[in-house]
């Protein structure tokens, strides 16, 4: 594995990083406090590219990146973005929604669909969890009936980034609930389909600006031309999903917890105690310190991962493994400058404990810190 980085891919991560900072920032501790999502920026970033990378340019209308190239823009998205709802509704979009649009969808699916959502026309989500399949996420009760011409859907998806603004949903369900996992299929449902709604916005702790909704669908028709694979693959594209979702969604919050690492070391510089800057204090510079080990070795272990799938190899548990540790140490860090900040770092105002909020979400969608272990414990062969 060779993580040294080419000079037009640093180059590529600056102008992501110089974008964000001069394009996404912009009231954002209002936006949060109002749980507001910006169309304005969502749209910003399809016109740089964002939602377009990693498609291919047939439909994105830009060129190709490669996935270690991608991260490494998400990752600089993240560090010049303090709207931390913004890329994770990003990342969800493309690493759950597209990346299986675009392997698995017919032709005609992928032509409908990829292009209005790489240029930020159309919202896409994801919607596996319900309210009683959470963790168990095969125990599904939303059910697809066939029926003349396509299916019909009931049920309802709760948990799912972007649906009360969303124009597209990658619905799984259950033609048969006494098969198990073999029965789950997958389907794309447009919002404007009969029977299709949404909830409102729920509030929530953090990620504000990421709208969090239900999807209900009653006697919702879907035409079979709009199923997604054959029948009873939904059990497949689904681990395949998360897989993607847990090694790349967290590549934005690993440039937040670097930006946040440089605003700690500045702060601890300049604050002055007892004749001395906090600095020197070792309760501080020993935080710090942590601070940036959990950062290097989140590092390597996201650019493992991505480095596995630029290569087409599985990596169900290294994608388990960089889930937990970097959804972990987000949490520990966003502790740790709060500390380190003081009360400043407890005011909304200066937008330090905005990053704690927010870093609490990573351990429990995409699969929670516990089930992550669940994991990691099974493919070790206990």
């Amino acid at each position: 594995m060779d993580f040294a980085w080419s000079k037009e891919q640093i180059a590529f991560k600056q102008r992501v990083i110089k974008f964000a900072q001069d394009n996404l920032n912009g009231d954002i501790i209002e936006r949060d406090y109002q749980g507001k999502f910006s169309e304005e920026n969502w749209r910003k970033c399809a016109e740089f590219g964002i939602q377009g990378m990693c498609m291919p340019e047939a439909y994105s209308g830009s060129p190709t990146l490669d996935i270690m190239t991608a991260v490494l823009a998400m990752e600089g998205l993240g560090y010049g973005c303090e709207d931390n709802g913004l890329t994770l509704a990003l990342n969800a979009q493309m690493w759950t929604v597209q990346i299986l649009l675009l392997q698995f969808g017919t032709e005609a699916q992928k032509q409908r669909y990829l292009p209005p959502l790489c240029k930020g026309d159309w919202i896409g989500v994801h919607a596996l969890s319900e309210p009683n399949s959470g963790s168990d996420v095969y125990s599904l009760q939303t059910t697809a009936k066939k029926c003349e011409g396509g299916y019909i859907l009931n049920g309802r998806k709760k948990f799912v980034t972007c649906a009360p603004i969303c124009d597209l949903a990658i619905v799984f369900a259950t033609l048969d609930p006494s098969l198990g996992k073999w029965g789950i299929t997958t389907f794309l449902v447009e919002r404007s389909s009969p029977g299709f709604s949404t909830s409102a916005v729920k509030e929530k702790m953090g990620l504000r600006t990421a709208p969090f909704g239900e999807i209900i669908f009653e006697d919702c028709f879907v035409p079979e031309d709009n199923r997604l694979g054959p029948e009873g693959a939904g059990f497949s594209f689904s681990h395949n999903s998360l897989e993607y979702d847990r090694c790349f969604n967290l590549a934005s919050e690993l440039g937040a917890m670097e930006k946040q690492l440089e605003e700690t070391i500045a702060y601890a510089k300049s604050r002055e105690q007892y004749g001395q800057v906090i600095g020197k204090f070792q309760s501080v510079s020993n935080r710090i310190a942590e601070m940036k080990l959990r950062l290097e070795t989140a590092r390597l272990l996201l650019y493992k991962v991505a480095w596995l799938k630029d290569q087409g190899k599985p990596a169900m548990l290294e994608a388990a493994l960089v889930k937990l540790y970097l959804s972990e140490c987000f949490v520990a860090s966003g502790l740790d400058a709060i500390r380190i900040h003081g009360g400043n770092g407890y005011l909304s105002e200066y937008g330090v404990e905005r990053n704690l909020r927010d870093a609490i979400g990573g351990v429990i969608y995409a699969g929670t810190s516990d089930i992550q272990r669940n994991i990691i414990a099974s493919l070790l062969g206990l």
